[in-house]
C-alpha cells in the first residue's frame, strides 16, 4: 500500500511516499517558492538527488507534478495506487489527541485554531485541498503536532493567568513537536525492551522542545502556547520575563507585530551571537574566538540543561535521555557540553561513541546512571503509520 506523507507550507510542499506496511521509502523531495518567482522543486529518488524549475503557481500545481513526477519514475501506475496521504498539522488544539481522518469538520476545527498557529495551519489546509483536488480517491488524514502533549496534566498546561483565559481564549501549554517525541518515545521503549520508562527526549533543531514522558505519555513539554517558549533556539527567544515585552515596545516605538517578529524571527542564537541561527555557524565562529558566539553556546547549553534537570525532578527519576532533530543528532560539541553539565546526576558521556551523527548510538558510558541515546526522528514515518492505521480501521 502506497501512502504519501506531506507537510505543506505557505510557499512549500514537502513529501515522502512509503511502500507500507515495509515502511519502504520510495521517493521524497519538496517544491519551493509555490505562487513565486523562481519556484523549483527538488526530488530523492534512489539515492540521487533531482533539482528542477518549473511553473508553480499554487498548490495544487505542486500536487500535479507530483503525481506527474510518481507516474513518470513507475513508483504508481495511477492514481489509484495512492492509498493514502497524511498531512502534518502543527496546531490541533485540545481537539485532537490523535490522528484523524480529514473531515470538513475536522478541517473546520483546523481553520479555527489558524489563531494559535497563523503560518501553519491555513498553509496546512491549502495542502489538503490541493490533495483533495487532484488525488480525491485518496484517505485524507491530518497528524497532530500537538496531540501527544494532550496527556499533560492541567497544573503542568495551565498558565497562572486568569482562570477564565483557558476555556475563553484557549490560552495554555499545547506544545510542539509531539509527532518526533512520539516517534523517539516508541524507538526508545523497544531500545529498553519495556513501556514503564522514565524518557526524558530532546528534539533539538533550528527549533527545539524538550518533553518528559512518563510511561509512553507526556507529562510536560517546554514549548508552550505557541512555539516560542521553552529552551533557546535558532532565532526564537524562549523563555524570558513577559514584562521585557510591554517595556520595550514602549521604549522603542515597536508595534505588537514588530515586536513578534523580533521575540521569533531576531532573537535566539541569530540575537546573541550577531552571526548565524545556524549552530554550525556558532560552533565555528567559536573555533574563530567569537566571544559572542560562545556566549551564546553556553546560554543554548544551559537552557537545555535546566530543562533536563527540572522533567528529572518532575519523573523521579530518568531511564534514558534522548537527542534527536538536526542539532540533536549531528552536534557531537553540544551533546557533550550538556552530558558533562549533568555530571552531578551521574550522568557519563563516552567521548569516542559521541563522535558520530545522524544515527542510532548509545552515547553513554556503561555506569552512567541515565542512559543517554542518540536516535534520528522520522516525523514522515509517523505519518505514514498513522494514516496506514487510519485506513485499516
Amino acid at each position: 500500500m502506497k501512502i504519501l506523507s506531506v507537510n505543506a507550507g505557505s510557499s512549500s510542499l514537502k513529501f515522502q511516499m512509503y511502500e507500507m506496511p515495509d515502511e519502504e521509502v520510495l521517493i521524497s523531495g519538496v517544491f519551493e517558492r509555490i505562487g513565486m518567482e523562481g519556484s523549483c522543486y527538488t526530488i530523492k529518488l534512489n539515492g540521487e538527488k533531482i533539482e528542477k524549475t518549473a511553473s508553480l503557481p499554487d498548490h495544487k500545481s505542486a500536487f500535479e507534478l507530483l503525481v506527474k513526477e510518481l507516474i513518470d519514475n513507475k513508483i504508481v501506475d495511477s492514481l489509484d495506487d495512492i492509498a493514502g496521504i497524511g498531512h502534518r498539522i502543527v496546531q490541533g488544539g485540545s481537539y485532537f489527541d490523535k490522528s484523524v481522518i480529514a473531515s470538513e469538520d475536522v478541517i473546520d476545527k483546523i481553520d479555527e485554531l489558524s489563531t494559535l498557529a497563523p503560518l501553519h495551519n491555513p498553509a496546512a489546509i491549502i495542502g489538503i485541498r490541493a490533495a483533495q483536488a487532484v488525488v480525491p480517491g485518496a484517505v485524507q488524514t491530518v497528524v497532530f503536532d500537538t496531540a501527544f502533549h494532550q496527556t499533560i496534566p492541567e497544573e503542568n498546561y495551565l498558565y497562572a493567568l486568569p482562570y477564565e483565559w483557558s476555556n475563553d481564549y484557549k490560552i495554555r501549554r499545547y506544545g510542539a513537536h509531539g509527532t518526533s517525541h512520539k516517534y523517539i518515545t516508541m524507538k526508545m521503549n523497544e531500545i529498553l525492551d519495556r513501556e514503564d520508562t522514565k524518557l526524558i527526549t530532546c528534539h533539538i533543531g533550528n527549533g527545539a522542545s524538550i518533553s518528559a514522558v512518563l510511561n509512553g505519555k507526556c507529562l510536560n513539554t517546554s514549548m508552550g502556547l505557541t512555539p516560542n517558549a521553552g529552551l533557546i533556539m535558532g532565532t526564537r527567544c524562549g523563555d524570558i520575563d513577559a514584562t521585557i515585552v510591554p517595556y520595550m515596545m514602549e521604549t522603542l516605538k515597536l508595534t505588537a507585530s514588530e515586536m513578534d517578529t523580533i521575540l521569533n524571527k531576531k532573537s535566539g542564537l541569530l540575537g546573541i551571537s550577531g552571526v548565524s541561527s545556524d549552530s554550525r555557524d556558532i560552533e565555528a565562529g567559536i573555533k574563530e574566538g567569537n566571544k559572542r558566539c560562545e556566549l551564546a553556546q553556553k546560554m543554548y547549553v544551559r537552557r537545555i540543561v535546566d530543562y533536563i534537570a527540572k522533567y528529572y525532578v518532575e519523573l523521579g527519576g530518568c531511564d534514558a535521555i534522548v537527542f534527536t532533530a538536526g542539532v540533536g543528532e549531528n552536534s557531537v560539541s553540544v551533546r557533550r557540553q550538556v552530558i558533562e553539565a549533568l555530571d552531578v546526576l551521574g550522568v557519563k558521556l563516552d567521548v569516542e561513541k559521541n563522535e558520530i551523527r545522524g544515527k542510532v548510538q548509545k552515547i553513554s558510558t556503561n555506569d552512567s546512571s541515565i542512559k543517554v541515546y542518540v536516535i534520528p526522528t522520522d516525523e514522515e514515518l509517523m505519518i505514514a503509520r498513522d494514516t496506514l492505521e487510519l485506513i485499516n480501521s
